[in-house]
């Protein structure tokens, strides 16, 4: 990836391979730009040779490392690390090896976060995606208390609210969010129940359409009653022609993408600032979800906002 005070980046060298093609002189050219004549020979040179993907960054990985860490050294590391759960600094005097050794071992082979395992097992959790947007949404809803006017505890401090395990009442976030590009819908309910969910699904459906997702082929929820055995939930999602699945009981795993939504939104939105009211809490949520969408750089997307991933789907599948 170019640095921040590159003079190239991708576009950059392609703009600069057209003006030398259009017959302007190299050395022009790249008086222009800003860079010297050798650096544009070798992106012309690159062009000539691969076309369009010789103007993208090469790794910097070098081609072989003759004293990596033999094959079998790494097995047995790998194999004490899913077999006793040990560290590095374990590992590594029973091997004879260094911990950062072992470290780096443990990363390269994805092994180095105690989380990413199964516990009883020790294989890899394998984390699913699927490859088109709109064809799994995860739904939940996350109960929330009110925030009563002039503030709570948190703005207060506990002092001042000794009865703050006495609430106001309870606000349901209901949320959506696309497998594929992580785009995500929330919604403030006074209740879960069946017709609330029902017209929450088809308005999260219509945000979506905006978005570029025009279909949502499947609904992931949990067993809660509303996703169950209600009739208006089966007709929304008769009427957007989607199937409702449904996760296995106590295993949240399942529809780990909006459960993680669900904890972003309150470390991002709903606690990020002592709010004075519940209304001013609610105001902020459309706020959030613009910047969720459009500008927060996801982890799973390689930095990206969710949008990115959108766009790039519909240049994909168009």
């Amino acid at each position: 990836m170019s640095h921040r005070n590159a003079r190239l980046t991708v576009h950059g060298r392609r703009l600069l391979v057209e003006r030398i093609l259009s017959g302007r002189p190299v050395a022009h050219v790249a008086a222009e730009m800003g860079i010297c004549r050798p650096t544009a020979y070798k992106w012309l040179r690159r062009w000539r040779e691969l076309g369009a993907a010789g103007l993208l960054d090469r790794p910097s990985r070098p081609r072989s490392t003759p004293h990596r860490t033999p094959p079998q050294v790494e097995e047995k590391v790998c194999r004490l690390r899913t077999s006793r759960k040990l560290g590095p600094a374990r590992i590594g005097p029973i091997l004879g090896l260094a911990p950062s050794t072992v470290h780096r071992i443990l990363t390269r082979h994805g092994l180095h976060r105690l989380a990413w395992l199964d516990r009883p097992t020790g294989t890899p959790i394998r984390r699913y995606e699927h490859d088109r947007p709109g064809e799994l949404v995860h739904v939940d809803v996350k109960k929330l208390g009110r925030i009563p006017d002039g503030g709570g505890w948190r703005a207060l401090g506990r002092a001042a609210c000794p009865d703050r395990r006495r609430t106001t009442g309870y606000d349901y976030i209901h949320s959506a969010i696309d497998d594929h590009t992580r785009i995500a819908y929330s919604e403030i309910h006074p209740d879960e129940k069946a017709a609330t969910c029902a017209a929450f699904l088809r308005r999260a459906a219509a945000f979506f359409a905006t978005c570029g997702i025009s279909r949502i082929e499947r609904v992931l929820t949990d067993n809660a009653w509303s996703y169950r055995k209600a009739t208006a939930w089966q007709q929304a999602l008769a009427d957007l022609g989607a199937t409702g699945k449904r996760t296995r009981a106590y295993r949240p795993q399942t529809n780990g993408k909006v459960e993680r939504f669900n904890r972003t939104l309150l470390d991002e939105w709903a606690y990020i600032s002592p709010y004075s009211s519940n209304t001013e809490r609610a105001a902020a949520l459309q706020d959030f979800l613009h910047t969720y969408n459009h500008h927060r750089c996801h982890t799973a997307l390689g930095g990206q906002p969710p949008i990115s991933r959108v766009n790039n789907a519909a240049g994909q599948y168009s």
